[in-house]
């Protein structure tokens, strides 16, 4: 016959035994742990949500006169390597219906004129996501929807242009 084995100690009565009892937080330590947790992303959470993402501080600002129309929501500013997508903007693609329509629409706008753009944001092709305004202060992508030719890009506008 073979020996028995002797019985396992639970984790707590080992370390009870050792002298290291481990202590379990009390429920008021809880609740003020959870309170300070709940009082730091509350602010960070209110901003957020009440924040669009054209208000943030622009980190760069072009300025120049466009020479080129790619398409119903991209151009070129002279002086600028990178192409500039219109923030908030959503203008069908050269080869989708009203694609053409879309690119003539904001060559008649915005070709040959002086625009200022804000940077938002970097698209995943590389291109400066921009809110762009004409000499006037008109907003580009503004004038694109107003003309039928584009729609806001409700995703990411939040609904700027359907507010205003």
């Amino acid at each position: 016959m073979r020996p028995k084995k002797p019985a396992r100690k639970p984790a707590a009565k080992k370390a009870a035994a050792n002298g290291k009892a481990r202590k379990r937080p009390n429920k008021a330590m809880k609740l003020r742990s959870s309170a300070l947790t709940l009082a730091l992303a509350l602010p960070l959470a209110w901003a957020a949500a009440n924040t669009a993402p054209h208000a943030f501080a622009a980190t760069h600002q072009y300025e120049g006169v466009v020479t080129r129309v790619v398409d119903g929501d991209t151009l070129y500013l002279d002086g600028v390597e990178t192409r500039i997508r219109l923030w908030g903007l959503d203008a069908p693609e050269r080869g989708q219906p009203g694609g053409n329509a879309a690119k003539r629409a904001l060559r008649e706008i915005a070709h040959g004129e002086r625009l200022r753009c804000k940077e938002v944001d970097i698209d995943r092709y590389g291109r400066i996501v921009g809110q762009c305004f004409l000499a006037d202060g008109g907003d580009v992508a503004a004038l694109m929807i107003e003309s039928g030719k584009a729609r806001e890009y409700v995703r990411y506008s939040g609904g700027y242009y359907s507010t205003r």
